[in-house]
């Protein structure tokens, strides 16, 4: 018998088995602080830090954070002759006052760990202890029934192989807190609402996603026509989580809708008597073809991207570039610039206003590590602010990958131009590279998860830059311009926010974004062509009315969500109704809202203002105000401009009154103005009822002055509905 593995059995240390494993500062102990809150923006981890305690934010800085709590003001936080009584701890656990409460429980795990690290010494760690590679949730995905629940579990794995259960010190948080709530454990609770919902879970700088989807379950018997593939992958989905979709929007309301939101505008009354009476099977996609081609087109979706592009007149001698920046901006969406080249040239602009009016941008946009968080957030959906002092929270973005973009700009320079207030723009000659302020180490231009370029003195980054971002294999700047255009049309983004799309904030819908993209970059970023794909699917083309299983639904697209029209939308539709011809400072009279070419008008016109017009401050599309206010509801009913306009001389109420023929037909045209609908029985009979009661036993001026009163108060009564101030 061979007693061999006995004896090396028998000579085995007995307590192997049973030795605690030692603990690492960074990988056991500022978990415990990230989870409890103690590293956060709003606690010990702001810049300042509170109350003479300072942290890194979230625990990115390990070997900073061992040195305030280990070695700051004398040790006094850590006590390793009596673990308990340490500072450290006693405050944790509210024992002494604390201004963040109670942070941790004596009994838990986390407290047991804490004790045992003082108590043998507060080590660090070995340089040779296994770092944290990545972490993994499970279940990744599931589908879940409305109000269920699932256990999450969250593994780290480490750089020597190992893994560990950190379900316990893991983050969570659901990125549709109407749809699920999370515990501190891991637990994920949904509510009543169906669609699909994710939870980031972070751990130690980490990221995952765990995602749900969650049917409805209602039979989805028959669906509307398919028009693209927009429909198909729409659809397909819709069917899948059981939630039938809408009918199809009528004409009046399909001529409203798509005029809105291409043009800007409400239709006029002719163009939509001319679209109702077409039986034309393709007048649809001709209407959205004609709006296209309109200059109409050009100026509203000018207005958004001078918004976007911070044209602001912050001087009057900037009022020359402004109107020259927004008038190259208008000719390039009329002549449908690709999107690529659109971009270039706003990217690496040079030169002057005269021969290069994007070079505007660098006005507003002065600094470099402005110029290269305006550019990764408009054009590629990236938020890279955070990186500049820590790793992004909720990305992988590091410091370095923030300084190796920023370094793209960084041989921007700028000289006077020939007129006050202008500016040149050019690269000038040198290596470009950035400083990294954490490392101190110089950083090279590098795209995001690429490599470091290396350039020539004599080339400009900025083209190298356009060039990255417009390549096929991007997986930002395609993605990115279909979700914003996504958003423009359905009140909502597949990614929402729409610049805010990473890993951690999945598309509700990847199959159709992945696929709009993909179409958008085979036909040469051709805008008009995304637009034309949008609007002539099925989906746009729903009602936004629901029927009996798709009200809650506010993520699949099963029906048109309405929307409010924005300022300068509103701002026209109303002088439409009443019939008044705006009059802006140093613009020709009639000139429409959303025409003006920059965001001085808006303190000249107190409704824009209040309306939430945009004072082109910032690359986010949130600047724009859409929620609803007192003073919107105030100055919509009481406003004295308003007013006036209703009782002016030659207004649309006075001309009404001066109109001969009968008042139905009268009362018919107002909805076709305001509403691109003919007015139903009930809402003819209550009109022709309030202007009987203003003039009956009337005579004269008098049943004329009864008279404009009574259609002043129909056009009031009009413009104040909800029909009237939505998008649906």
């Amino acid at each position: 018998m061979n007693l061999r593995p006995l004896i090396l059995l028998a000579a085995a240390p007995a307590f192997a088995a049973d030795a605690p494993r030692p603990l690492n500062f960074a990988n056991d102990i500022v978990p415990i602080l990230t989870k409890g809150g103690c590293n956060s923006g709003g606690c010990h981890g702001k810049a300042g830090g509170q109350n003479g305690f300072k942290l890194s934010l979230l625990g990115f800085e390990p070997q900073e954070d061992y040195e305030h709590i280990v070695k700051e003001a004398r040790g006094r936080r850590v006590f390793p002759g009596s673990p308990q009584q340490s500072l450290l701890l006693t405050k944790g656990t509210a024992q002494l006052p604390h201004g963040g409460g109670k942070k941790l429980d004596p009994n838990s795990e986390d407290y047991a760990d804490l004790v045992r690290w003082i108590r043998e010494g507060m080590p660090y760690g070995k340089d040779s202890d296994p770092k944290m590679a990545s972490i993994r949730v499970e279940p990744p995905m599931l589908t879940m029934p409305l109000k269920g629940a699932q256990q999450l579990k969250v593994t780290a794995h480490y750089t020597d192989g190992s893994t560990r259960d950190v379900t316990k010190r893991a983050l969570y948080e659901a990125n549709e807190k109407a749809m699920a709530e999370t515990s501190e454990t891991g637990l994920v609770t949904l509510f009543d609402l169906p669609g699909d919902v994710a939870v980031m879970v972070r751990y130690q700088g980490k990221v995952s996603t765990f995602r749900a989807t969650v049917p409805l379950g209602a039979p989805v018997a028959t669906l509307p026509p398919v028009s693209n593939f927009v429909d198909d992958l729409v659809f397909a989905k819709l069917k899948t989580i059981g939630i039938p979709p809408s009918e199809i929007a009528d004409d009046g309301t399909f001529i409203r809708r798509v005029t809105l939101d291409i043009v800007g505008r409400l239709p006029t009354a002719p163009e939509m008597k001319d679209f109702m009476a077409s039986k034309d099977a393709k007048k649809r996609t001709t209407l959205v073809d004609r709006l296209l081609d309109s200059p109409d087109y050009a100026e509203f979706f000018a207005n958004k991207w001078s918004s976007l592009l911070r044209n602001q007149r912050t001087q009057p001698v900037y009022a020359r570039g402004t109107y020259l920046f927004w008038q190259w901006i208008r000719d390039s969406i009329a002549d449908n610039k690709p999107y690529d080249r659109f971009v270039r040239e706003v990217v690496a602009a040079a030169g002057d206003i005269d021969h290069s009016p994007a070079v505007a941008w660098y006005r507003q946009v002065k600094e470099q590590k402005q110029q290269m968080e305006d550019v990764a957030q408009l054009f590629l959906g990236t938020r890279m602010q955070c990186a500049q002092c820590h790793h992004h929270p909720f990305e992988k973005w590091s410091q370095q990958d923030y300084y190796g973009f920023a370094a793209f700009f960084a041989n921007v320079a700028r000289k006077p131009g020939a007129f006050t207030g202008e500016e040149m723009i050019y690269n000038k000659r040198g290596t470009a590279q950035t400083v990294n302020i954490r490392t101190k180490q110089p950083v090279m231009p590098t795209s995001l998860g690429g490599s470091a370029l290396k350039l020539k003195p004599e080339q400009d980054p900025r083209h190298s830059l356009a060039e990255w971002m417009s390549a096929k294999d991007n997986p930002f700047f395609a993605h990115t311009l279909v979700n914003r255009y996504w958003k423009h049309f359905f009140n909502r983004g597949l990614v929402e926010p729409e610049d805010d799309m990473r890993e951690t904030n999945p598309p509700v819908n990847p199959e159709l974004l992945s696929a709009l993209a993909t179409d958008f970059m085979k036909s040469g970023y051709d805008m008009k062509k995304l637009i034309r794909t949008i609007t002539t699917s099925t989906t746009y083309q729903l009602s936004a009315v629901p029927n009996a299983h798709n009200a809650k639904d506010r993520q699949n697209f099963s029906r048109y969500y309405p929307k409010r029209l924005n300022a300068e939308v509103l701002y026209d539709a109303v002088n439409t109704l009443l019939d008044v011809e705006s009059n802006f400072a140093g613009q020709a009279p009639g000139t429409r809202a959303v025409a003006l070419p920059d965001n001085s008008y808006n303190q000249s016109t107190y409704f824009l203002s209040v309306f939430g017009r945009p004072d082109s401050s910032s690359a986010c599309e949130c600047e724009r105000t859409q929620e609803a206010s007192l003073a919107q509801s105030l100055h919509l009913l009481n406003a004295a401009d308003i007013q006036t306009q209703l009782a002016r001389g030659n207004g649309r109420a006075d001309m009404l009154t001066k109109d001969t023929r009968p008042d139905d037909d009268k009362i018919t045209d107002l909805y076709h103005i305001a509403l691109s609908r003919d007015p139903n029985a009930n809402e003819v009979k209550f009109a022709r009822s309030h202007l009987e009661k203003k003039t009956n036993g009337k005579t004269g001026d008098v049943a004329f002055k009864g008279k404009k009163e009574a259609f002043e108060d129909i056009l009031w009564a009009l413009l104040n509905t909800k029909e009237f101030l939505f998008n649906h």
